[in-house]
């Protein structure tokens, strides 16, 4: 049990008939007991293309569903690829949370998925 929980999930769209229409690659539901108004979700698809370095912010979109939220994609398909989306409140101090997860020949690996917390600045190493 966590009380007060600030949390985010990400999962597959294939689930959510809002998200496939409007042609989502994830879903992401984000819990916040404290002041859910004032979360701010960020994502970035972070990879490398012929040997550089890339980092793309991405447009998170909100669904009908309070919390939840769609991603499309928005990186090339060459390269190797990261979806990260991080969930910061204010009401939350200095904690933030995120999630991560690796691409495979165009494919999300879902059992691959990372969860990480702690401050922004922390989860900016990670």
């Amino acid at each position: 049990m966590f009380a007060g929980a600030l949390m985010l999930e990400i999962g597959n769209p294939s689930a959510n008939p809002e998200a496939v229409a409007k042609h989502a690659v994830v879903v992401a539901r984000l819990t916040a007991c404290k002041s859910p108004e004032k979360t701010i979700i960020t994502a970035t698809a972070e990879g490398v293309v012929d040997g550089t370095p890339r980092s793309i912010p991405l447009k998170v979109v909100p669904l009908s569903t309070v919390g939840t939220y769609a991603l499309t994609r928005e990186w090339p398909a060459e390269g190797t690829w990261t979806v990260k989306m991080t969930a910061m409140n204010p009401d939350y101090k200095d904690y933030a949370t995120s999630v991560r997860v690796p691409i495979e020949n165009g494919e999300f690996r879902w059992a691959a998925v990372e969860h990480f917390s702690g401050t922004p600045a922390e989860l900016e190493s990670k």
